[in-house]
């Protein structure tokens, strides 16, 4: 591929085998919004788990861009014959293409299978060469005659890129809250206006008069009965909702050897014995900002208030203690707010192939984004802090 002046050398790659862990990772090391779970080794663990592969509707592709021999440019990118596992949701458009008797998948998706964390997607040596990357992936979108691309969660970087190529842009809204030097959790607490200090008061005394205690594991000190515990629970969880649970044990398996470091447990214990837990993701940006994400949870026994405890006041009470600063709750979850956890916009990218479904849905977004824009307001006139 040839673009202004620049020669770069595509490729698409059929599995995370073909990439070079190394060199993927440096290249990711260098973006403004990295992330653990664009790290090789999270994206193979997907794959060679069972979790995202061609029998669970995500067949892999990586797309590269090569120049002079270095990597400029790369991308994960999955055929999807569905739209599970994603958070920003598209269900709408493939009925439209169906009610008009077109196929809507497979389509191609830019993102980290079934985590919707914002961060680099198109992983570049510089802005010219990322906005190559999202050529490159439409191009070859076409060849394939593919619906359509869409780019998650994305980081600003990426955004960028994809507006100067003309993809249409979608927004959500999450909740992540962010430490402001309190010196313990009554401190937090102390911050909050009355009703939601006295609110999270009232669910952790809950909790406690259960009986219920927890402990926590950092890092390798995760033994094996502790990840085969949090499975159970995990897949529980799932099974309680009717759903098989997208990941598989094996994944976690291999996120304890091959990123034990990136990984913060939760157990909650009724008279010793484990009925419950959280899993968290750390990670530790360039910049030296600590962030934590809120991933999984699973309970084997009901007790009340215990999710926001597992959830959301354990993982905000270590993150004071331990000096992060900022942890992300996930997607959706209004609720959150009331914990403490301020709204933020995110962004995905779209290109359809179609002109007059593309016109559609551009139109919708317009509408789409204005509320949006409506909701964020609505939202932060209800901060949960107090005044002044």
């Amino acid at each position: 591929m040839k673009n202004d002046s620049i020669d770069y050398v595509t490729h698409v790659l059929s599995s995370s085998a073909e990439v070079d862990p190394v060199e993927w990772n440096a290249l990711l090391a260098r973006q403004e919004t990295p992330n653990p779970f664009m790290r090789h080794e999270y994206l193979a663990a997907m794959e060679q788990s069972k979790s995202a592969t061609p029998a669970t509707g995500w067949t892999p592709r990586f797309v590269t861009l090569r120049r002079d021999g270095q990597l400029a440019a790369g991308c994960a990118l999955y055929l999807k014959d569905h739209s599970y596992g994603e958070y920003v949701f598209d269900w709408a458009w493939a009925n439209a293409y169906e009610q008009h008797g077109l196929d809507y998948y497979p389509k191609a998706l830019i993102a980290t299978p079934f985590t919707p964390v914002p961060g680099a997607r198109l992983l570049a040596l510089d802005a010219h060469s990322r906005r190559a990357l999202v050529e490159a992936a439409i191009r070859w979108c076409g060849k394939q005659k593919l619906s359509s691309l869409h780019l998650l969660f994305a980081g600003d970087e990426d955004i960028a890129a994809c507006a100067a190529v003309g993809l249409m842009l979608r927004h959500t809204v999450q909740f992540h809250w962010v430490n402001a030097d309190w010196v313990d959790f009554e401190a937090f607490l102390a911050s909050l206006a009355h009703d939601k200090r006295k609110k999270i008061r009232q669910e952790r005394r809950k909790v406690a008069q259960a009986g219920v205690s927890f402990r926590c594991e950092v890092g390798a000190a995760i033994g094996r009965a502790d990840w085969d515990f949090f499975y159970r629970c995990y897949e529980r969880t799932y099974y309680e909702h009717g759903n098989s649970p997208y990941l598989t044990r094996d994944f976690f398996r291999r996120m304890s050897h091959e990123m034990p470091e990136n990984w913060l447990l939760f157990i909650a214990e009724q008279e010793g014995k484990p009925i419950a837990s959280s899993l968290i993701a750390l990670d530790t940006t360039p910049s030296g900002e600590k962030v934590a994400y809120g991933r999984y949870w699973g309970a084997l026994e009901r007790v009340d208030c215990l999710h926001f405890e597992a959830c959301y006041y354990q993982p905000l009470q270590w993150c004071i203690a331990n000096g992060w600063n900022r942890f992300e709750g996930g997607a959706q979850g209004e609720h959150k707010m009331a914990r403490a956890l301020l709204p933020v916009k995110t962004t995905s990218a779209h290109w359809l192939a179609q002109p007059a479904f593309a016109y559609a849905v551009e139109r919708f977004l317009e509408r789409e984004g204005q509320g949006i824009d409506n909701y964020l307001d609505h939202l932060e006139q209800r901060s949960p802090f107090r005044r002044g």
